[in-house]
């Protein structure tokens, strides 16, 4: 059995997800259903807040939590949902929404990191 490091995770699931810039992030969150997934521990999100209407799924639960089209996961995901995936500093990130991809949903952005958010003006919630 073949292993990967961890710089070759990375660079899959940064070649098939798309890293949206914060204006990019901003129009298709003003403009189609979405859906924000911040991915990182629950100390993180207790610490230092979420953004603005955010659901929180700790990247090691996304596989029990979220199934494509199912009235079980914690919001309405369907097939038009645009999903935003967002960590501390985007790596996180990017190798979860690319399980979210292998998963079988549709429309999976990597939001990049928190901080970056932030810095740009993003809504947060305590």
């Amino acid at each position: 059995m073949q292993h990967k490091s961890i710089e070759s995770l990375l660079f899959e699931a940064n070649k098939e997800i798309e890293r949206l810039s914060f204006d990019d992030s901003m129009k298709i969150i003003n403009n189609q259903h979405t859906v924000i997934i911040d991915v990182r521990e629950e100390s993180e999100v207790n610490n230092l807040g979420i953004i603005k209407n955010a659901i929180h799924v700790p990247r090691g639960l996304l596989e029990f939590t979220l199934i494509p089209n199912s009235p079980k996961n914690p919001v309405q995901i369907n097939d038009d949902t645009y999903i935003l995936v967002y960590c501390a500093g985007g790596y996180r990130s990017a190798l979860a929404a690319k399980t979210l991809k292998d998963l079988g949903f549709n429309n999976i952005f990597n939001l990049g990191g928190y901080n970056e958010w932030i810095e740009n003006g993003g809504e947060i919630q305590a």
